[in-house]
């Protein structure tokens, strides 16, 4: 354990490595350096390493690495019976990589939940370039031509590392994400990162596992190669989902 605080790293240093995870914090959980930058660089090299950058306006860059991790393990994806029946409805259609600028833009807007955003502007401004490099990909419900949700998030080899979603219409995000997982299933993707265990992603059968289980995870599918961009779906993935059978585990909570 790291008994020191968090570490610090120069924001123009583009080449030392993150220190190891195992020296992450326990209090708060997994938050292990300060400082550096948003680079394309040091981003992916943050993915590879199970770090993720989680902070708020008029804070440094803070990294964090919690154990245990959240994840999703794509064929384990559970779908609730009133979900199910809301999908088979085909309200809403949804797309891949259509329009990235304003999902993340949609997920940084205020919410009544919550207070202030944790994707300041330069948050945008990062993976808004990841999304220009191939790296990062958004998903997108429409109602007609409005959209009215969607999630985005960061893939690497056969990894997806989610990172926000965002809802103007009941249950759009929700049918936005299982096309996704649906989808990632399909492609042999191994794993969702989910980050942090919420209520919500665990209905969906996001589980924690050992933050060195994850690693291993990383550094076996991470260098798989890359899909290419910009993203779609499968032609017969919508017709799929129409069909319950397509939806994977189901589950009877309402």
């Amino acid at each position: 354990m790291n008994s020191l605080g968090p570490f610090w790293i120069d924001p123009f240093d583009t080449e030392s490595p993150f220190p190891d995870v195992e020296l992450a914090l326990r209090d708060p959980d997994g938050l292990l350096a300060v400082g550096g930058n948003l680079s394309p660089e040091r981003l992916l090299e943050a993915y590879r390493n199970a770090i993720f950058p989680w902070y708020t306006e008029g804070q440094p860059i803070l990294w964090w690495a919690p154990d245990p991790r959240a994840v999703l393990f794509p064929d384990q994806l559970k779908v609730s019976r009133s979900l199910r029946k809301t999908v088979r409805k085909g309200l809403f259609q949804v797309t891949l990589d259509r329009a990235f600028d304003a999902v993340i833009a949609g997920c940084a807007a205020p919410r009544r939940d919550a207070d202030g955003t944790w994707i300041t502007a330069d948050m945008e401004r990062a993976y808004t370039h990841l999304h220009r490099l191939g790296h990062a990909h958004s998903v997108e419900a429409w109602s007609g031509t409005e959209l009215v949700g969607g999630l985005y998030g960061v893939a690497l080899g056969r990894v997806f590392f989610g990172e926000s979603m965002f809802s103007r219409v009941a249950d759009a995000s929700k049918v936005a994400f299982v096309h996704l997982v649906r989808q990632l299933r399909a492609w042999g993707f191994v794993v969702i990162d989910c980050q942090m265990h919420t209520p919500h992603l665990a209905r969906f059968g996001a589980v924690d596992i050992p933050r060195r289980q994850f690693l291993q995870i990383l550094k076996t599918s991470c260098d798989e190669p890359q899909r290419a961009s910009p993203w779609q779906l499968d032609p017969d993935l919508p017709a799929q989902l129409l069909d319950d059978g397509g939806l994977c585990r189901r589950t009877d909570t309402p």
